[in-house]
């Protein structure tokens, strides 16, 4: 069975710069998002002077990224487990599906041996 053509390997390392490209603009799309949110959150507070709108911002920005961070390595890590329980199981349904036909065939085969000596006999 042919694998799909756009997959990452298993050690985590993109395969074309296209995946590469493509990373480095979801990051940096979160950034902008994460930053713009941290303004928001001073904007919503006019008491702050610039220095500290600025210092809440930087905090703000550190914690969201090091959530995300952590977020994104948990789930690949639990990705990393259901493809390893997938084809673990994938491979044992070949593995019983080929017992299954291996038996078929070879109930078929004495069949047909049988009906074969049978219709040889009833010839003679």
């Amino acid at each position: 069975m042919k694998r799909a053509r756009h997959q990452t390997p298993h050690d985590g390392r993109d395969r074309s710069p296209t995946d590469a490209i493509e990373a480095y603009l979801l990051v940096h799309a979160h950034h902008q998002q994460a930053h713009r949110e941290a303004e928001n959150l001073c904007a919503r507070m006019p008491w702050l002077t610039t220095a500290q709108a600025e210092d809440l911002t930087r905090h703000y920005l550190r914690q969201r990224i090091d959530l995300t961070r952590r977020m994104l390595l948990t789930t690949t890590e639990r990705a990393t487990q259901l493809r390893q329980e997938y084809e673990t199981r994938y491979a044992l349904l070949r593995r019983s599906l080929l017992k299954r036909h291996a038996a078929c065939a070879s109930a078929v085969l004495a069949c047909v041996g049988g009906i074969t000596t049978l219709a040889c006999l009833l010839t003679r």
